[in-house]
């Protein structure tokens, strides 16, 4: 800890005089927020949380994040709207970047980042004194924000590198170590906004008998992934492990059991329940303000850079492990249009960038070398039932993977066969379309689908494959669905030889609002995407305690996705690893799907090959009609009718349904 530079430059704008300019008003107000909150850094040592109570630094952690927190949002300079009104369009949209930019102090100042602390106080004094010359005047301030923005650059490209493979000693690892499960205090440390979530779970946690059985779980499935995949573990020495806030306890035995494989966790990205979903949404493309081609190629030129300086330590870089939280409420966001959006020409060159990015990366990193495994679990906002969920979800988790195996394989056998697959929903989901597969040359040696247990993706259980687009046509529909956190009402999707060619749902009155929701929310930064995976979920279990719990739909698509059939849109699974050989590890066939004529376009034009999405989209099991297998004689193999598995060697799958499992 040390005192940070130009903390005295905020403190004196804090205490200006207004004169009645609303732009001068709104750094007074940024002006109080800095210094308060950087002011916190040099007290925040141990004793500082050893002082206070548990609901003193409750309501400390509250009042830092107050300006976001329910009606105060509406005048917060956080709120494009709020913003624009105060300050006219341009000179508000660079208040609420600005807003949202420093607002990174607050983790910078728990953490003690103070190098990025000064950069950032320097922006802000900067902007400062652009004004006080120059009035709201807002052309010097957008060459000072774009001068900040490539001046951060080097910073963020070494932050993200440690973040993701290097800091094994870092500050969360800190808290983990030393978390006590008897004194919740610990959970201030982050600086991340508390709720009952993150306290409730840290108390059901301590003190819950199967937390090595979680850990044991998850390590498992990420080990047998680099087994399953004939990829040599011991050559890595660092996982990174992202987790929620609450969840220590589960940290603490991961990190043990990764010890065992002589992989050391690297603890770097933690969440917690947002303050706020619509600051979050409000500020998706606040890059829009200095985004452009010589911007991307600076930060592609910089980031290149950092990864060969630290190329060894990427080297031993073995993957990614991921808890999840589910159970929040669901959120509808609102369309604003004082919000930052990137313009056409703008989402292209992100587009690109981020392909190029992507690819360095893999050369660091490389993918043919590396695995992930993701778990979930709910958190106490899922109601009253939440322990006894947790118990359901539990078991959910640790199926026997060799039983699903085995009856996945059968319906594999089924689909291998068909030169269609064709969906058909009902019970008013509209969903009808014919998924064209890949031609296969030796059945006996070759499939089209992977075979998906408890490994990568926790729980069983999975078939998936990358379609071919040409000739995959037809409707996808659902009546109402969760994509990463946000509703659709009745979605629908046309695919027309594999991409989608029109599109819409219900959820505002206006048509223009309801196409645009799924541009911005679903496409970006693509006009339209291809279809990138088929797959039926297996999971019948998991959808059975879903529907008595009446939470399928706040699960996380990590369980979502094995409760029927679902269709990704963007990338196919093995984007950037097409090359791979992969195999089934029951039957030995070598999975032939992993490109498509979008991905394919990888050897020729690389921009052109990837979409850098990948959304999973689910039918329930209820909203089926049929799944059939067509073949190219016309036959059909029918492997589930109105939602039960009928395909021979599938009957164990039906158990669940009849109360047997």
């Amino acid at each position: 800890m040390k005192n940070i530079c130009n903390l005295n430059g905020v403190k004196e704008v804090s205490l200006i005089n207004t004169q009645g300019k609303n732009y001068l008003t709104f750094f007074k107000t940024m002006g109080e927020k800095l210094y308060s909150i950087c002011s916190l850094e040099e007290k925040l040592n141990d004793e500082y949380f050893e002082k206070k109570d548990f609901d003193e630094l409750l309501k400390e952690n509250h009042e830092i994040y107050s300006d976001l927190i329910g009606d105060n949002y509406k005048t917060s300079y956080g709120n494009p709207d709020y913003a624009v009104k105060e300050l006219g369009k341009e000179m508000g949209q660079i208040a609420t970047y600005l807003y949202n930019r420093l607002n990174e102090c607050i983790s910078l100042v728990f953490s003690h980042k103070t190098e990025k602390i000064e950069k950032l106080l320097q922006l802000f004094t900067d902007a400062y004194a652009y004004v006080v010359k120059n009035g709201d005047n807002v052309n010097g301030l957008m060459d000072i924000i774009r001068d900040f923005e490539v001046s951060i650059l080097d910073m963020e490209a070494e932050e993200r590198v440690n973040n993701i493979a290097l800091d094994t000693k870092g500050y969360y690892r800190t808290i983990v170590d030393e978390a006590n499960a008897e004194d919740l205090r610990y959970l201030f440390k982050y600086g991340k906004y508390i709720t009952d979530n993150e306290i409730k779970t840290a108390k059901f946690l301590s003190t819950y008998e199967d937390v090595n059985k979680i850990a044991y779980t998850m390590v498992k499935g990420y080990m047998d992934s680099f087994i399953r995949e004939k990829k040599d573990y011991t050559i890595k020495s660092t996982v990174r492990l992202i987790y929620f806030v609450g969840q220590e306890s589960i940290v603490k035995e991961v990190i043990k059991e990764f010890g065992k494989y002589n992989l050391t966790p690297v603890l770097a990205m933690v969440e917690s329940t947002e303050a706020n979903k619509q600051f979050t949404y409000d500020h998706r493309f606040d890059n829009a303000l200095f985004y452009s081609k010589n911007y991307a190629e600076t930060r592609e030129e910089r980031f290149t850079a950092t990864f060969e300086r630290f190329k060894e330590g990427l080297g031993k870089y073995s993957g990614i492990a991921v808890i999840e939280s589910f159970g929040e409420v669901p959120f509808a966001p609102e369309s604003k249009n004082t919000a930052l959006k990137l313009s056409e020409e703008q989402s292209k060159v992100y587009q690109n960038a981020a392909v190029r990015l992507r690819t360095v990366q893999d050369k660091y990193m490389p993918s043919k070398e590396t695995t992930f495994t993701i778990i979930a679990f709910p958190s106490p906002e899922i109601g009253e039932n939440f322990e006894e969920i947790f118990a359901d979800t539990m078991k959910i988790n640790t199926l026997d993977s060799d039983k699903w195996e085995r009856i996945q394989n059968d319906i594999i056998g089924a689909l291998d066969k068909g030169e269609f697959i064709h969906v058909k929903g009902c019970n008013g989901n509209k969903t009808d379309i014919k998924v064209k597969m890949q031609e296969i040359n030796n059945p006996e040696k070759e499939t089209n689908f992977e075979n998906c247990i408890a490994t990568v993706n926790i729980p069983v259980g999975e078939v998936f494959t990358s379609p071919m687009l040409k000739g995959t046509n037809g409707l996808l529909h659902l009546e109402e669905i969760f994509l990463d956190g946000l509703k659709y009402i009745n979605l629908e999707l046309l695919f027309k030889d594999g991409y989608i060619a029109e599109y819409n749902c219900s959820n505002f009155d206006e048509e223009s609002k309801n196409k645009k929701y799924v541009e911005e929310n679903l496409l970006f930064p693509n006009k339209t995407l291809p279809l990138g995976e088929f797959a039926i979920g297996t999971n019948t279990l998991a959808y059975v305690i879903a529907q008595k719990h009446n939470i399928v739909p706040i699960l996380p698509i990590l369980i979502g996705e094995k409760m029927g059939p679902h269709f990704a849109v963007g990338d196919t699974c093995y984007s950037y690893s097409e090359d791979e050989r992969v195999y089934n590890a029951f039957d030995g066939k070598e999975i032939i799907a992993k490109d498509n004529e979008k991905s394919i376009l990888r050897k020729t034009d690389i921009e052109s090959a990837y979409t850098q999405c990948h959304t999973d989209i689910t039918i329930p099991y209820d909203s089926l009609e049929f799944i059939n297998a067509i073949t190219k004689d016309g036959e059909v193999i029918e492997v589930i009718k109105n939602g039960r598995f009928i395909l021979k060697g599938t009957e164990e799958l039906n158990e669940p349904f009849n109360g047997e499992a």
